[in-house]
């Protein structure tokens, strides 16, 4: 409580203060809480919750003054809403920092994010959806000795819900640097060239105290299996652009690190990612293409699930917006996996044959996601590759189990001035092995939508209509074909109320249940106040490959957002 009255007084001293500065700098922030109130609903599978109200809420207070910045989060979990690991129940200060720059040096004392190149040895970051925060603690330092180079250079540990890293061995302590050369800034001369060039390099090291791990050998001897306390991984990359054309290529390697994740296996991982794309006016092409072998990067050894991940392996598959198209979306698989992606994206011109008056936009996205070529070596141990290299594989040589398979197709119009229209469909091809659940079967699924927004002088009116079709059944929130209808009425760009039902018509061996949800909201400058109330099925959340389950809910959910 003493800790909530303190933020309390911090954040009014300093919105006060906001409006003239304090000490010749400027204070700015902002503020969020998410409200919920459910009940039990066997109907739907919703638990009962010994609580009548959970609580996230966070509010960021940052104070820039110069070439001098401090910041501060206090955040409370109280306790957290559904869907929210029960490790983050509880209030306090996660985050903050220190920063200053002085001539080409720039250095960061306390929590900070940091990404070096594409993530793939090295990403910290939030993703607030995901109660995902892997936020260092720490030194970070920048420098800049020429126009053209940076080096970075971090020490720390990760943050994990409210656990003291500092006071245990059991959380690694991370090391790294990252360099960049961009050749069109370094050399004279080239900075007007239409080619632009730059090359990369990191390099990051974990070190984690170990104690010695025992296996029963198949010959019912112990197998003393000693595990490194320094893991390394290393990084390679280049961006490359010529007028409208574009390359980005990655390459990275990790050394032995057995760990909870790849069943304790010695063989190193390595990563490539590689993106070319072309853009012109109306015409937009992304090609991206990744091989992951053996990658999981934690801080623990031991530890598994979404916390302590040091590096981000993304998931080259579309992120939809639309509910029933993100029913089964897909997870990075990060002991191995091979995909492509395709996207492009053209805009028909006005008053052409297929353009119209207004223009129409045609989008196209493909996806593929396959397992890798894996030969297993010899056993150890009954049942386990422990203490072995697991496997052996031919690089970039295909495996033969699909994982993920997408054709998408969406279509922008506007009709009229007042009328626009946006159509989608996606083929999905699911293998529910990607989050652990081998032995299922496979769920073909064709998704459709029609989005129509009309204006209405200063309000406006927005209808959608999904349907999902398949034969397939998927745990106990994806059975059979759906659809959905909303009805969205926006007033004068403050006022809205929206109406949204989801009905699973095809579930053919349980009850058929509407999932309704009424919402209203109010927003005024940087103020935003929406309440809803309703059914949420359970199923997975996904962004950028990584997952959460979101268990079903019957209740009210409200949220306040603010910044100043």
């Amino acid at each position: 409580m003493k800790r909530l009255i303190f933020f309390i007084s911090v954040l009014a001293i300093s919105v006060s203060a906001s409006a003239q500065g304090i000490f010749g700098g400027k204070v700015t922030g902002n503020f969020q809480m998410d409200v919920q109130a459910s009940k039990e609903d066997t109907v739907i599978g919703a638990a009962k919750v010994n609580e009548k109200m959970l609580m996230n809420a966070f509010g960021n207070i940052l104070y820039t003054n110069g070439d001098f910045s401090a910041g501060m989060r206090f955040e409370a979990y109280l306790n957290p809403i559904l869907g929210f690991d029960p490790q983050y129940k509880g209030a306090g200060v996660p985050y903050r920092f220190a920063s200053y720059k002085k001539d080409f040096l720039e250095v960061t004392l306390g929590n900070y994010y940091e990404q070096f190149g594409n993530g793939l040895i090295f990403r910290s970051y939030e993703e607030r959806n995901l109660g995902l925060d892997n936020a260092m603690d720490g030194i970070r330092v920048v420098a800049r000795p020429l126009e053209g180079i940076t080096i970075k250079g971090i020490v720390g540990k990760q943050r994990k819900y409210w656990e003291k890293v500092w006071e245990s061995d059991d959380f690694g302590l991370i090391r790294g640097a990252d360099a960049e050369i961009s050749l069109n800034s370094l050399i004279k001369g080239f900075n007007d060239s239409k080619a632009r060039l730059s090359f990369g390099g990191s390099f990051i090291s974990i070190y984690q105290k170990a104690d010695p791990r025992f296996i029963t050998a198949k010959d019912g001897s112990l197998y003393k299996m000693t595990l490194p306390e320094n893991i390394g991984a290393g990084a390679a990359r280049m961006l490359f652009s010529y007028e409208q054309w574009s390359l980005n290529a990655e390459y990275a390697r990790k050394g032995q690190d057995p760990n909870a994740v790849n069943g304790y296996i010695f063989k190193p991982g390595d990563a490539i990612f590689v993106s070319a794309g072309y853009s012109a006016k109306g015409l937009g092409i992304n090609l991206s293409a990744k091989r992951i072998d053996n990658m999981s990067f934690k801080s623990r050894r031991d530890e598994t699930g979404n916390m302590l991940n040091v590096n981000y392996l993304p998931a080259l598959t579309r992120q939809h917006a639309y509910s029933l198209f993100a029913m089964y979306p897909y997870s990075t698989q990060v002991n191995g996996e091979m995909g492509v992606q395709a996207d492009v994206m053209y805009k028909f011109k006005k008053n052409s044959i297929l353009g119209g008056k207004y223009g129409t936009e045609l989008k196209l996205n493909y996806s593929r996601s396959m397992s890798i070529d894996k030969t297993p070596v010899v056993q150890i141990a009954n049942g386990s590759f422990e203490g072995t290299d697991g496997y052996t594989s031919t690089y970039l040589s295909m495996g033969d189990e699909l994982y993920f398979e997408e054709y998408n197709l969406e279509i922008g119009k506007k009709v009229t001035k007042e009328l626009k229209l946006n159509l989608m469909y996606s083929y999905q091809t699911f293998n529910p092995i990607a989050f652990g659940h081998s032995g299922e079967e496979f769920v073909y699924a064709n998704i459709f939508a029609l989005d129509a927004t009309k204006k209405l002088a200063k309000n406006s009116l927005r209808a959608e209509l999904q349907l999902l079709l398949t034969e397939q059944n998927y745990g106990d929130w994806a059975k059979g074909s759906w659809v959905q209808g909303t009805l969205e009425y926006n007033i004068a760009g403050k006022w809205f109320i929206a109406a949204t039902d989801q009905w699973n018509y095809g579930n053919k061996y349980e009850e058929k249940v509407h999932y309704y949800n009424f919402a209203a909201g109010y927003n005024q400058g940087t103020n935003r106040i929406s309440i809803s109330y309703g059914k949420q099925r359970n199923g997975i959340i996904c962004i950028g490959g990584v997952c959460r389950e979101v268990p079903a809910s019957n209740g009210l959910f409200a949220t306040i957002t603010s910044s100043f």
